[in-house]
């Protein structure tokens, strides 16, 4: 059913949709857990628990109810802990660094994920885990503003490409190397490389990708747009998002066009920024 239930959250487009269903068979696990077990049985209980706290926090994350999604992630954390499930404890606690990572509060989550390095070091090597981590914690270092360590940590999150066999599961590991190209392009926006962040976007949106990734990706080209006060670009970009996010009701889509706004500040004396924020604006109250 756990597994089940995250092939849903990928295919939906609107991942709240999912939540009644997960809410659902947490309480049957919770009423498992609650009964004599042996050590066993236990410590498969609290897999699962763990597998879908995280489910739940993702699903939470979307709609940008972050305090929710930590608290999932916190549970998460704890139960992979008391299983003894390395990987999924690593992603539970990389899970919750993002939440800082979103809220800007950067120096706070690079601790987090320092200690989720050294738990996923503990985990299953043929597994991406590491790799993953590596990945966030270049958006960490990209949000303190170190291109050295930037560029360090992504191409340590490279080598997620020298795995052989399937290094992911789909559910709470999903890390294969096939986001790098947006996940560079996030980290050189960042830092203020546009000719970088351009070139790694690009790659990014000629992939296949879901709604979600999708608008994320073309919420941050509007964003390189505004940095380059290019509001044709921006404009093309925005409205593009701004599509896909009405359509998937996603928070992830609506906090990356968020960015856009906020740079759309200094170049107000012009109609077309002062209309793109009146339409982003109308998006933050409607999802």
């Amino acid at each position: 059913m756990n597994a089940h239930l995250w092939k849903v959250f990928g295919l939906s487009d609107s991942k709240q949709a999912v939540y009644p269903l997960v809410r659902h068979q947490l309480n049957l696990l919770a009423t498992a857990l609650g009964e004599q077990q042996s050590e066993a049985a236990h410590q498969k209980l609290c897999t699962l628990v763990g597998d879908l706290y995280q489910l739940a926090g993702e699903i939470f994350f979307d709609a940008n109810q972050y305090t929710d999604a930590a608290y999932c992630y916190t549970l998460a954390a704890s139960a992979s802990r008391e299983a003894g499930a390395y990987d999924m404890w690593a992603c539970a606690l990389t899970r919750h660094a993002f939440v800082e990572l979103y809220e800007n509060r950067f120096g706070v989550a690079a601790p987090i994920l320092a200690a989720a390095s050294r738990v996923a070091e503990r985990g299953d090597h043929q597994l991406s885990t590491r790799y993953w981590v590596a990945a966030v914690q270049a958006e960490t270092h990209a949000g303190l503003g170190d291109l050295d360590a930037t560029e360090r940590a992504l191409d340590n999150a490279e080598q997620v490409h020298n795995l052989s066999g399937e290094p992911h599961n789909g559910g709470w590991l999903r890390f294969d190397g096939s986001r790098l190209a947006e996940e560079r392009g996030t980290c050189y926006l960042a830092l203020g490389r546009p000719d970088l962040a351009e070139q790694a976007l690009t790659t990014a949106l000629s992939q296949r990708l879901s709604p979600r990734r999708r608008g994320a990706v073309l919420a941050e080209l509007a964003a390189l747009g505004v940095e380059r006060s290019d509001l044709d670009q921006a404009s093309h970009y925005t409205h593009a998002a701004l599509e896909l996010a009405s359509r998937s009701g996603s928070g992830f889509i609506g906090r990356k066009l968020e960015t856009v706004k906020s740079r759309l500040v200094p170049l107000m004396t012009d109609s077309r920024a002062s209309t793109l924020q009146q339409q982003i604006s109308a998006l933050d109250s409607a999802v």
